[in-house]
Protein backbone atom coordinates (compact mmCIF):
# COMPACT_ATOMS: atom_id res chain seq x y z
CA UNK A 1 0.00 0.00 0.00
CA UNK A 2 0.91 3.68 -0.95
CA UNK A 3 2.00 5.65 2.45
CA UNK A 4 0.82 9.00 2.82
CA UNK A 5 2.88 12.11 3.01
CA UNK A 6 2.61 15.34 5.20
CA UNK A 7 4.77 17.91 5.82
CA UNK A 8 4.70 20.72 8.84
CA UNK A 9 3.96 24.28 7.91
CA UNK A 10 5.31 27.35 9.58
CA UNK A 11 3.22 27.58 12.57
CA UNK A 12 3.94 23.53 13.48
CA UNK A 13 0.80 22.19 12.41
CA UNK A 14 0.70 19.12 10.09
CA UNK A 15 -0.75 19.29 6.96
CA UNK A 16 -1.60 16.43 4.09
CA UNK A 17 0.40 16.55 0.66
CA UNK A 18 -1.98 16.43 -1.77
CA UNK A 19 -3.07 12.61 -2.67
CA UNK A 20 -3.05 11.65 -6.12
CA UNK A 21 -6.96 11.73 -6.57
CA UNK A 22 -6.79 14.94 -5.46
CA UNK A 23 -4.52 16.27 -8.20
CA UNK A 24 -6.54 14.16 -10.52
CA UNK A 25 -9.85 16.08 -10.39
CA UNK A 26 -8.13 19.72 -8.98
CA UNK A 27 -7.60 20.22 -12.98
CA UNK A 28 -11.19 21.03 -13.12
CA UNK A 29 -11.22 23.63 -9.55
CA UNK A 30 -10.89 26.48 -12.08
CA UNK A 31 -10.77 29.22 -9.96
CA UNK A 32 -8.83 26.70 -7.44
CA UNK A 33 -11.28 27.83 -4.49
CA UNK A 34 -11.33 23.66 -3.33
CA UNK A 35 -15.02 23.22 -4.76
CA UNK A 36 -15.83 21.69 -8.68
CA UNK A 37 -19.08 23.56 -9.73
CA UNK A 38 -20.30 21.78 -12.54
CA UNK A 39 -19.47 24.71 -15.02
CA UNK A 40 -16.13 23.93 -13.63
CA UNK A 41 -16.35 20.52 -15.41
CA UNK A 42 -18.11 21.56 -18.68
CA UNK A 43 -15.12 24.08 -18.76
CA UNK A 44 -12.35 21.44 -18.02
CA UNK A 45 -13.98 19.01 -20.67
CA UNK A 46 -13.58 21.85 -23.35
CA UNK A 47 -9.57 22.87 -21.99
CA UNK A 48 -8.63 18.90 -22.95
CA UNK A 49 -10.83 19.36 -26.42
CA UNK A 50 -13.79 17.10 -25.82
CA UNK A 51 -16.69 18.53 -27.86
CA UNK A 52 -19.77 20.69 -26.29
CA UNK A 53 -22.10 17.24 -25.88
CA UNK A 54 -19.73 15.36 -24.31
CA UNK A 55 -18.53 17.94 -21.89
CA UNK A 56 -21.88 19.18 -21.09
CA UNK A 57 -23.09 15.18 -20.84
CA UNK A 58 -19.92 14.78 -18.24
CA UNK A 59 -20.34 17.87 -16.16
CA UNK A 60 -24.00 16.96 -15.38
CA UNK A 61 -23.12 13.46 -14.66
CA UNK A 62 -20.12 14.15 -12.54
CA UNK A 63 -21.37 16.45 -10.39
CA UNK A 64 -24.64 15.16 -9.67
CA UNK A 65 -22.64 11.38 -8.93
CA UNK A 66 -20.38 12.82 -6.70
CA UNK A 67 -21.80 16.28 -5.03
CA UNK A 68 -23.42 14.01 -2.09
CA UNK A 69 -20.74 11.95 -1.51
CA UNK A 70 -18.23 14.81 -1.07
CA UNK A 71 -20.20 16.82 1.30
CA UNK A 72 -20.97 14.46 3.88
CA UNK A 73 -23.31 15.86 6.55
CA UNK A 74 -24.19 18.80 4.54
CA UNK A 75 -27.59 19.36 3.19
CA UNK A 76 -27.73 18.37 -0.83
CA UNK A 77 -26.79 21.73 -3.35
CA UNK A 78 -28.82 22.99 -6.23
CA UNK A 79 -25.77 23.63 -7.52
CA UNK A 80 -23.88 20.02 -7.05
CA UNK A 81 -20.28 21.40 -6.13
CA UNK A 82 -17.82 18.63 -5.06
CA UNK A 83 -15.23 19.22 -2.59
CA UNK A 84 -12.09 18.20 -3.65
CA UNK A 85 -10.79 17.43 -0.20
CA UNK A 86 -13.78 14.95 0.05
CA UNK A 87 -13.08 13.06 -2.94
CA UNK A 88 -11.66 10.39 -1.49
CA UNK A 89 -15.53 9.53 -0.14
CA UNK A 90 -16.51 9.57 -4.01
CA UNK A 91 -14.62 6.52 -4.94
CA UNK A 92 -17.15 3.85 -6.55
CA UNK A 93 -17.11 0.31 -6.65
CA UNK A 94 -16.66 -1.96 -9.41
CA UNK A 95 -13.17 -0.05 -9.93
CA UNK A 96 -9.36 -0.82 -10.07
CA UNK A 97 -8.33 -0.18 -7.09
CA UNK A 98 -5.12 1.94 -8.25
CA UNK A 99 -6.41 4.23 -5.46
CA UNK A 100 -6.41 2.96 -2.41
CA UNK A 101 -9.53 4.47 0.12
CA UNK A 102 -7.37 7.71 1.10
CA UNK A 103 -6.94 8.20 -2.70
CA UNK A 104 -3.33 7.35 -3.06
CA UNK A 105 -2.07 5.67 -5.74
CA UNK A 106 -1.48 2.04 -5.51
CA UNK A 107 1.70 0.95 -8.27
CA UNK A 108 0.72 -2.97 -7.29
CA UNK A 109 -3.09 -2.63 -8.51
CA UNK A 110 -1.45 -0.44 -11.79
CA UNK A 111 0.81 -3.06 -12.86
CA UNK A 112 -1.81 -6.00 -12.31
CA UNK A 113 -4.37 -4.34 -14.79
CA UNK A 114 -1.93 -4.64 -17.81
CA UNK A 115 -0.10 -8.03 -16.70
CA UNK A 116 -4.06 -9.53 -16.61
CA UNK A 117 -5.32 -7.81 -19.18
CA UNK A 118 -2.62 -6.03 -22.25
CA UNK A 119 -1.83 -9.39 -23.97
CA UNK A 120 -1.99 -7.63 -27.40
CA UNK A 121 0.78 -5.33 -26.72
CA UNK A 122 1.99 -5.03 -22.96
CA UNK A 123 2.35 -1.27 -22.45
CA UNK A 124 -1.02 -0.50 -24.06
CA UNK A 125 -5.55 -1.79 -23.66
CA UNK A 126 -7.34 -2.71 -27.24
CA UNK A 127 -11.47 -1.81 -26.88
CA UNK A 128 -11.49 -5.43 -26.22
CA UNK A 129 -9.14 -6.00 -23.67
CA UNK A 130 -10.79 -2.82 -21.87
CA UNK A 131 -13.96 -4.45 -22.02
CA UNK A 132 -12.97 -7.24 -20.26
CA UNK A 133 -11.34 -5.21 -17.55
CA UNK A 134 -14.60 -3.77 -16.91
CA UNK A 135 -16.23 -6.76 -16.97
CA UNK A 136 -13.85 -8.51 -14.63
CA UNK A 137 -13.75 -5.55 -12.09
CA UNK A 138 -17.74 -5.29 -12.04
CA UNK A 139 -19.25 -6.45 -8.75
CA UNK A 140 -22.58 -8.25 -8.23
CA UNK A 141 -25.80 -5.65 -8.04
CA UNK A 142 -23.07 -2.58 -8.30
CA UNK A 143 -25.03 -1.01 -10.98
CA UNK A 144 -24.09 2.54 -10.31
CA UNK A 145 -20.57 1.55 -9.58
CA UNK A 146 -20.25 -0.20 -12.95
CA UNK A 147 -21.65 2.71 -14.94
CA UNK A 148 -19.48 4.78 -13.41
CA UNK A 149 -16.30 2.60 -14.04
CA UNK A 150 -17.57 2.15 -17.53
CA UNK A 151 -18.11 5.91 -18.22
CA UNK A 152 -14.74 6.66 -17.03
CA UNK A 153 -12.74 4.26 -18.77
CA UNK A 154 -14.72 4.77 -22.32
CA UNK A 155 -14.11 8.83 -22.31
CA UNK A 156 -10.17 8.13 -21.61
CA UNK A 157 -10.28 5.53 -24.24
CA UNK A 158 -12.33 8.02 -26.78
CA UNK A 159 -9.96 10.67 -25.59
CA UNK A 160 -6.29 9.19 -25.45
CA UNK A 161 -6.25 6.33 -27.61
CA UNK A 162 -3.59 6.38 -30.41
CA UNK A 163 -3.93 6.22 -34.14
CA UNK A 164 -3.75 1.89 -33.81
CA UNK A 165 -6.70 2.11 -31.38
CA UNK A 166 -4.52 1.18 -28.40
CA UNK A 167 -4.78 3.18 -25.02
CA UNK A 168 -0.94 3.52 -24.01
CA UNK A 169 0.00 2.60 -20.64
CA UNK A 170 1.89 5.82 -19.68
CA UNK A 171 -1.47 7.87 -20.50
CA UNK A 172 -3.10 5.67 -17.96
CA UNK A 173 -0.87 5.97 -15.23
CA UNK A 174 -0.86 10.36 -15.87
CA UNK A 175 -4.81 9.45 -15.22
CA UNK A 176 -4.03 8.24 -11.20
CA UNK A 177 -1.37 10.38 -10.99
CA UNK A 178 -3.03 13.53 -11.83
CA UNK A 179 -1.17 14.76 -14.71
CA UNK A 180 -3.01 13.68 -17.94
CA UNK A 181 -5.32 16.68 -17.72
CA UNK A 182 -2.82 19.25 -17.79
CA UNK A 183 -1.00 18.16 -20.56
CA UNK A 184 -3.98 17.07 -22.45
CA UNK A 185 -5.06 20.95 -21.96
CA UNK A 186 -1.17 22.24 -23.22
CA UNK A 187 -1.20 19.41 -25.88
CA UNK A 188 -4.77 21.68 -27.07
CA UNK A 189 -3.28 24.79 -26.39
CA UNK A 190 -0.21 24.35 -28.61
CA UNK A 191 -2.22 22.77 -31.62
CA UNK A 192 -3.70 26.07 -31.84
CA UNK A 193 -0.86 28.28 -31.45
CA UNK A 194 0.19 26.14 -34.78
CA UNK A 195 -2.90 26.50 -36.48
CA UNK A 196 -2.98 30.46 -35.67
Amino acid sequence: MASSSSSIDEEGIEKQEVTPLEKHVMFFDINKDGVIYPWETYKGFRKIGSGVLLSTVASIFINIGLSGKTRPGKWPSPLFPIEVKNIKFAKHGSDSDVYDTEGRFVPEKFEELFKKHARTNGNALTASELDELLKANKQPKDFAGHIAAKSEWKVLYLLCKDEHGLLPKDTVRSVYDGSLFELMAKAKQSKKHERG
